[in-house]
């Protein structure tokens, strides 16, 4: 097992900050899930930045729990709201997600609002290039990851209810605006490429326009596997869910390739040995799949990835300091803001 597998696989006690009042949770949920029964046990999952998760165990049966951190937040962040929209809507398509079972907008049954899903037994994969699994079933993987991502971008969004559900169209300006907002409320200090960045990509956004449901944080470990087969039961983590450019989506998920391998990703590693796909076959598959011939712009699109993560890690790092953050892990994720804005920098001279 690698030590990211070890570090962020499995349960663990709730942290002090992120405890809640048990017996209120418990009443509200007998009242809210149909055939919900006590007494009701509570751990926090070892994964995830953002949204706290816990595992319920009650009845004999298992739940999870997503809700929103207590504290001081950045506006329009930790939507929880939202992901449960999207992931009921999702549950009438074959995009594999868990099912949602209620949502509580009311903050005094454990301070924050919050909703529950059904628990989905199986593997979350932590490690890129997948230590514990056959060159043939790393391809498989890769290729399952690859096929639900091209669906999701295929959903017809305004026939499953998810019309309003982000606006069409600008999708990139729109981002850029909000993430550079972001970034600049939670600030800890300058940083040099990140300045440059805030003025050049609003100036350099393609013109291609497109507008799909977008997953906006797709990961081989957001996802459930299931326990033996290559095969995806649930995407999870759809916080940045909105409606977007599918490139963008998509580039993102491919920024694993172009991630060095002491960092974690699959660069310079021997990916055919692996039995991982290249990059190029990667891109390949997903444009035969949508029905693309290529897909240009591809250094604007990294940019603006690394770009929105150093963003996303800057917010993390406010969070470090306001005492707010949801892992042990966030120290770590904030430090890497200057590496990531020099990266996206190096990527935006590259046009």
């Amino acid at each position: 097992m690698g030590e990211r597998q070890e570090k962020f696989s499995g349960t663990k006690a709730v942290e002090k900050r992120l405890r809640f009042d048990v017996t209120s949770l418990e009443r509200y949920l007998r009242r809210a899930i149909d055939g919900f029964e006590g007494p009701l046990e509570v751990e926090q999952f070892k994964g995830g930045q953002s949204n706290p998760t816990y595992l319920l165990r009650a009845g004999g049966r298992r739940y999870v729990l997503r809700r929103k951190p207590p504290g001081k937040l950045l506006p329009s962040a930790h939507a929880v709201d939202r992901e449960h929209r999207v992931l009921t809507a999702l549950a009438e398509t074959s995009i594999p997600v868990p099912r949602t079972l209620c949502l509580c907008t009311d903050e005094s049954v454990v301070g924050t609002m919050f909703f529950v899903m059904e628990h989905v037994e199986g593997r979350v994969l932590w490690e890129s290039t997948l230590p514990d699994s056959s060159p043939e079933e790393r391809r498989a993987i890769y290729d399952a990851m690859n096929a639900a991502l091209a669906q999701l971008h295929l959903v017809d969004y305004v026939a499953i209810g998810l019309e309003g559900y982000g606006k069409p169209g600008n999708y990139f300006a729109r981002q850029i605006h909000r993430w550079s907002r972001q970034y600049r409320a939670s600030e800890t200090n300058r940083i040099d490429e990140m300045e440059r960045l805030l003025g050049w990509l609003p100036e350099n956004v393609p013109a291609d326009d497109q507008t799909t449901l977008v997953h906006g944080d797709y990961r081989l470990d957001n996802m459930i596997f299931h326990p033996t087969e290559p095969r995806i039961l649930a995407i999870l983590d759809w916080e940045l869910g909105t409606l977007g450019h599918p490139l963008g989506d998509f580039t993102y998920h491919c920024m694993q390739w172009q991630t060095p391998a002491a960092s974690g990703g699959l660069e310079g590693r021997d990916l055919e040995a692996l039995g991982i796909p290249t990059l190029e076959s990667y891109v390949d598959a997903y444009c035969r799949r949508t029905g693309r011939e290529r897909i240009e712009n591809w250094n604007f699109y990294r940019a603006y990835n690394l770009f929105r993560s150093a963003a996303i890690a800057q917010g993390i790092a406010g969070r470090v300091r306001d005492g707010t953050a949801a892992s042990a892990y966030a120290r770590e994720v904030a430090a890497s803001v200057p590496s990531l804005a020099a990266a996206a920098w190096a990527a935006a001279q590259r046009v």
